[in-house]
């Protein structure tokens, strides 16, 4: 079932916003804290970003796919771009996971200062990359319809 915001609702019905908030509120320390300011920058940056709650209780940010999933350990925040290794990252915000073919991350210690600027424009820039790899899989009539559509 979905609701208002897109988002398919969670565990007992509650939605996945609830469950990121109730998530948030649990860890009542440094680490809420930086999830729930990193959250309030993916919105910034994507004001129509879908909030679910997937793999038994990880926050993921979605929009034409997912932007990436913000993940709590004792010691990091980690915030894992699901397709990162397609992204540039002039502010070299990247630093854990950089091996894989797919996947980057960003780990935030409880130290860390985070670049808001370059935070943003990195979900910017996968918001696009997911749209772009969208609409390449689209039938080639959806294509040509989007295209016109954009220009109108």
């Amino acid at each position: 079932m979905k609701n208002k915001s897109g988002s398919k609702e969670g565990q007992g019905g509650a939605s996945p916003t609830r469950l990121i908030d109730a998530r948030i509120k649990e860890l009542g320390d440094w680490r809420g804290e930086m999830l729930a300011r990193i959250r309030g920058l993916i919105k910034e940056a994507c004001p129509d970003v879908v909030e679910e709650w997937k793999w038994r209780g990880v926050p993921v940010w979605e929009h034409a796919g997912i932007i990436c999933t913000g993940e709590t350990y004792k010691a990091v925040v980690k915030l894992t771009f699901a397709n990162g290794a397609s992204l540039a990252d002039p502010s070299g915000l990247f630093n854990s996971s950089l091996e894989g073919n797919v996947r980057r991350a960003i780990d935030i210690h409880e130290e860390d200062k985070i670049n808001e600027r370059a935070l943003k424009n990195l979900v910017r820039a996968a918001v696009e990359y997911n749209r772009t790899k969208k609409n390449k899989k689209a039938p080639a009539g959806a294509r040509a319809k989007v295209r016109q559509n954009k220009k109108t």
